[in-house]
Order: structure tokens, then C-alpha cells, then sequence
């Protein structure tokens, strides 16, 4: 009988014990889970320190703690984490994180005008919080190629998706080819853009010979058919 106690004790002092989860276990997973999600190629994510009860336990879990993350259009500045234990004995709970995540996108280097197409000499790139970016953002000059502003700019704002009109296939000031159909005969002509729009936009054409102003829909890039 004493043999049996000594193995007893001896098994107590060297089988650990499984503790209970804290606040801090359920803050580290949560805040993994974020950084996981949102911390893609090119982004770097700041915490920001969310406190809880400290008192806060939950039973030991036997295996590593689940996390999920609610489905989401954009990047929120507060995300509310699901920090799960399956199996028995089971719990779950929300832990809020809060954050910011920083990407480099395109910022205006200068006022810019309405209708005005940006290049490299118009935009730089800067580090920016895109979860403060509520409207999107702009990464590159290849997303925006050949698109034009809707509005006026001030230098050192963010692009946003929402500045620009549609790509454009025809530029104001620029010569075009001009197609007329007369009594059946197709008719080609040379003559200037005065407005610029995309595949289907109505817009006017000087002509070259004439010198008259013909409305025009765009068919193609650099070309307008004269409207009757």
C-alpha cells in the first residue's frame, strides 16, 4: 500500500496539468487570426491594444484554440473574433480586435482637373491605413489606365475607384476617324475629338474638310461614327 501512494505522488508532481485559458490566450488567438487574414503581401497590421477582464478564464483546452473571422466585404478598422474550444468541455466567445492596416497606394502629387488622365508624373505612393479607406483605394497606374477623373482633385489625396469616369477610347483633341453612312455608301473622314468618352459614348467631331461640328458615337478606339 505505501508503494502504491509513493507512485501516486510521484505521478502528480509529473503529469502537468492542463491550465485554464486566460484573456491573454484568447487576445493572442485573435489577434493571430488577424494578422493572418489581413496581413497579405505588401500590408503591414498594427494592433491596437484591446483590454480584458483579466479575470476572464475559461476550462483548459486540450487542443489549439479555433478562431473565425465574420465574412466581410473591404478592410474594417474593428473586427469582433469568435475564439472557440470544441469538443468537451466546449465554449465560445467574441473577442474584439482593433486595427490598422497599412498598404502603399496612389496619392495625388498635384491639384488635378476633371477630365484630367493620371500618370506617373501625377501620382506617387504612400503608405496609407486602407481599413480608414472606406471608398477603396488605388494600388497601381495599370488600374486606372486610360480612365479619367470625374471630379477635381487636391494634391495628397488617396485615389479612390469612385474619381473616374470610364476608360476612354477617344480622347478630346485627339484626330479621329469619322464613318458616315450616305444613301448607303459608307463614308470615311479625318476630324478632331472635342469630347472624349469610352466604347459607345456620344460626342462631337470637327470635321477636317468641312469644318462642321458632327455629333458622333464612339465605335472603337480612334474611331466615331457620325450620327444622323
Amino acid at each position: 500500500m505505501r508503494a502504491f501512494f509513493t507512485v501516486m505522488a510521484w505521478l502528480a508532481l509529473t503529469t502537468p496539468a492542463h491550465a485554464d485559458t486566460t484573456a491573454d490566450d484568447l487576445r493572442t488567438a485573435a489577434e493571430q487570426a488577424v494578422r493572418t487574414q489581413y496581413g497579405t503581401a505588401g500590408s503591414r497590421v498594427v494592433i491596437m491594444p484591446t483590454r480584458l477582464n483579466p479575470r476572464l478564464h475559461f476550462a483548459a483546452c486540450p487542443h489549439a484554440l479555433q478562431t473565425h473571422l465574420p465574412m466581410r466585404q473591404g478592410i474594417p478598422s474593428r473586427v469582433a473574433v469568435a475564439v472557440s474550444c470544441s469538443g468537451a468541455p466546449g465554449w465560445s466567445i467574441q473577442v474584439p480586435v482593433q486595427m490598422q492596416v497599412f498598404h502603399n497606394v496612389l496619392v495625388t502629387s498635384h491639384p488635378m482637373a476633371r477630365g484630367d488622365i493620371p500618370g506617373p508624373g501625377d501620382v506617387h505612393s504612400e503608405e496609407r491605413d486602407v481599413a480608414r479607406l472606406g471608398y477603396g483605394y488605388i494600388e497601381s497606374l495599370d488600374q486606372i489606365l486610360g480612365h479619367s477623373l470625374g471630379r477635381p482633385l487636391i494634391a495628397g489625396v488617396v485615389l479612390e475607384p469612385g474619381d473616374f469616369n470610364g476608360r476612354e477610347t477617344v480622347h478630346s483633341g485627339e484626330e479621329v476617324e469619322l464613318v458616315a453612312q450616305v444613301d448607303g455608301i459608307e463614308v470615311r473622314t479625318h476630324g478632331m475629338a472635342l469630347d472624349g468618352g469610352d466604347t459607345g459614348a456620344r460626342l462631337r467631331v470637327r470635321n477636317d474638310n468641312s469644318g462642321r461640328i458632327i455629333n458622333g458615337v464612339v465605335i472603337g478606339e480612334g474611331q466615331v461614327k457620325a450620327l444622323p
